[in-house]
């Protein structure tokens, strides 16, 4: 039962053909059943994000007959060009193909080293598939041996202990200084990319309340709506900003917001509590004389870029672990792969075996019921069986002699038991 794992990702292709062969989640489940015909393949699986799109699926034809019918699938079905994407394609069989999935849910394989997002997404496209019916023992046997590993590389290594964006890193360092994130009061100045992942994160880890101010309102509003934040004007963060314990900026201002004698009336007001300030943009948000008062600790988007390359290293290590975890699950996996089709070889033979006994059986009956001798019957039956199981074996044994295939002789003579 070939596996394979075809696909298109960030290290292979830009954004502008990655789109081009993306599936709308929406739509999986025909597009599935499509493949299933179209490609003429057992099972099936389908993985689309922003960075990658990958098919798993068990093989019922040669690997070239199915590199052509899934080229050509992916043509009609997205209506491209066959010559604008197969440059861009990687096809993976078999081991290969079981250590290329389990790789991409640990996050080996991502644009951020360890990310754990993806994973996510393999078990979103392992849904999919069952949903839609295309999906059986194999492909759900490696799915679930997947997941496993993905667990298991989460629990055994450091790959994903680290923030390796400024984002993450920003909250990661606000976490470190407060005992709690539960109580603590965040402002957030600006509304671009940057600052949503900071939201994101902040949001996931029940901070106490957010505000969010930027020159757009409507803009703000649309991300607040997704976190349950307040919206105000940066014309309003000088009365607001004191209530703050987290300050986080990330805007395209080219002058300081945040100044500071604005802090120190906040500190004022604040009867001095500690405020924790992250500046992230570039020219910065708050002045950098800010950093001089008592009770702020303010960090720069360089700062944390620091701290981000020595996560980095860290999870550079810990892949190492990682990797070897892997090679090991995926020869796991391919051990119960043969041990499967060993089964259906062992089950096809014995039933081949029973239905050449059964035909001879049923004629040394007859031959028993017209009154022939019954030990010239059970002597025929024995002769017709013996020489039916030795047909194969002997031809087999014969057709290696007068191909020199001496080794192959020594194989069989080792199933059979020959001289033993």
């Amino acid at each position: 039962m070939p596996i394979l794992a075809v696909g298109i990702n960030h290290k292979t292709a830009p954004v502008a053909v990655r789109e081009k062969i993306s599936f709308n989640p929406d739509n999986l489940s025909s597009a599935l059943q499509d493949m299933l015909r179209h490609v003429q393949c057992k099972e099936a699986a389908i993985l689309s994000t922003c960075n990658r799109t990958e098919l798993y699926l068990v093989e019922t034809k040669s690997i070239t007959d199915t590199k052509t019918l899934v080229t050509s699938w992916l043509e009609k079905h997205h209506n491209v060009a066959a010559s604008s994407i197969l440059p861009s394609l990687y096809w993976h069989r078999d081991q290969q193909a079981v250590n290329h999935m389990m790789r991409v849910a640990c996050g080996l394989d991502s644009l951020v080293l360890g990310e754990p997002q993806i994973l996510g997404q393999m078990k979103q496209a392992y849904s999919q598939a069952k949903a839609a019916g295309s999906m059986a023992l194999v492909m759900d046997r490696l799915f679930q041996r997947t997941f496993g590993v993905a667990k298991q590389v989460r629990t055994d290594t450091d790959i994903g202990a680290s923030a390796v964006s400024v984002a993450f890193a920003a909250v990661n360092l606000a976490k470190h200084i407060f005992a709690s994130l539960t109580k603590a009061n965040v402002l957030l100045v600006g509304a671009g990319e940057t600052i949503e992942l900071v939201a994101k994160h902040l949001y996931e880890n029940n901070v106490g309340s957010i505000t969010v101010a930027n020159r757009t309102l409507s803009r703000a509003q649309a991300m607040a709506e997704q976190i349950g934040a307040n919206v105000i004007t940066l014309a309003q963060i000088p009365e607001q900003i004191s209530d703050a314990d987290i300050v986080i900026s990330s805007t395209g201002s080219t002058l300081p917001i945040i100044g500071k004698g604005m802090v120190e009336n906040a500190l004022t007001k604040r009867k001095h509590r500690p405020v924790f300030m992250v500046d992230l943009a570039v020219p910065r948000d708050i002045e950098e004389q800010v950093s001089d008062l008592e009770d702020v600790f303010l960090y720069t988007v360089d700062d944390l870029q620091g701290i981000i390359a020595k996560n980095i290293e860290n999870r550079r290590k810990a892949a190492v672990d990682a990797e070897a975890i892997v090679t090991e699950q995926t020869d796991s996996f391919m051990a119960w792969l043969r041990g499967l089709n060993t089964q259906d070889t062992v089950v096809s033979y014995r039933n081949q075996c029973l239905t050449e006994r059964d035909i001879l059986l049923e004629k040394a009956m007859q031959q028993l019921s017209a009154n022939k001798d019954p030990q010239a019957v059970v002597a025929e039956l024995a002769t017709k069986l013996t020489n039916k199981f030795m047909h194969a074996p002997t031809s087999a044994i014969q057709h290696a002699a007068q191909g020199g295939e001496l080794d192959k002789i020594v194989y069989l003579r080792d199933i059979f038991n020959i001289d033993k």
